[in-house]
């Protein structure tokens, strides 16, 4: 049987949330910097997916902590929400970076890029959000944040679907127009994700400050 702890472990949680948070802003920057550079693709994939395993072993001790832990500064199903929300968001930018490398493509395409910026600007907003979590949540600052996110889901959508419409119109290689739709959806859906994260924090925030 687990051993549980009844000492509140406040502090621990908001270091292991800042940590997942900053762990996203990393992988998403070196994502960004596959897609910008187009140069040692398996190492820097390799990267991508070191810290793909770091935020996974982070998000296992959330989950844990939150289930040997008597009193937590949350519901234990509110932290586990927002922990594997964190995590959704290195998964699927890992994914992207998976299909980048397994697919074998040549070059980097303009909305590739654009999307990348969006989403490293997108795990920044969270990393800002997730640093207000604390024993007094600022509610309208975290609120500030998540609508922030929100916007950013919808810029990364109207790319998604520009890009699209420049695959079906422009591409000649059906195999190539497969891929490329394919990583296009999984860089989009990380957006998605980090929208997931935003409305996490907006229900902490508007059922604990």
């Amino acid at each position: 049987m687990p051993k549980f702890s009844v000492m509140p472990k406040e502090g621990k949680f908001f270091r292991l949330f800042a940590e997942s948070a900053r762990n996203t802003v990393d992988v998403s920057q070196k994502f960004k910097e596959l897609v910008y550079n187009w140069d040692n693709i398996e190492d820097r994939v390799a990267a991508i997916s070191d810290l793909e395993h770091k935020g996974d072993n982070v998000t296992h001790e959330i989950i844990t902590e939150s289930r040997r832990t008597f009193l937590t500064p949350f519901d234990r199903e509110d932290i586990t929400l927002l922990a594997q929300s964190l995590d959704d968001v290195t998964d699927f930018i890992h994914s992207a970076a998976d299909f980048i490398l397994i697919y074998r493509v040549e070059q980097p395409t303009q909305r590739a890029k654009e999307l990348a910026d969006v989403i490293v600007t997108s795990t920044l907003e969270v990393q800002k959000a997730i640093s207000l979590l604390t024993n007094q949540i600022d509610q309208t600052q975290i609120l500030k944040y998540c609508v922030e996110i929100n916007r950013m889901e919808n810029e990364a959508d109207i790319i998604y679907r520009t890009a699209l419409v420049e695959l079906f119109a422009n591409m000649t290689d059906e195999k190539l127009l497969i891929k490329w739709r394919e990583i296009y959806e999984n860089m989009e859906t990380v957006t998605d994700k980090c929208e997931d994260v935003a409305n996490a924090l907006e229900g902490l925030a508007l059922k604990y400050s």
